[in-house]
């Protein structure tokens, strides 16, 4: 999938407008966050943030670990 997208005057700034097919591809809508990450292949838009799925993956981790224990608890 290539496409161009224009750059455009919005307000004092320059925006772009996304069209409706990669807002879809995101799953965003108008209102909602894109993160911008640098990545060694180029810039990365991205609706999660980063740093929250690595906690994310560090807590399944410890949950993996301990699930007897979290089950106890739970109880």
């Amino acid at each position: 999938m290539i496409n161009t997208l224009k750059l455009t005057t919005v307000g004092n700034s320059i925006g772009v407008v996304l069209p409706k097919e990669l807002l879809s591809k995101l799953r965003v809508d108008k209102g909602d966050t894109l993160y911008v990450v640098e990545t060694p292949d180029g810039i990365e838009l991205t609706a999660y943030r980063p740093d929250f799925a690595t906690q994310m993956d560090a807590a399944e981790t410890i949950m993996r670990e301990n699930k007897d224990v979290l089950r106890k608890l739970a109880r």
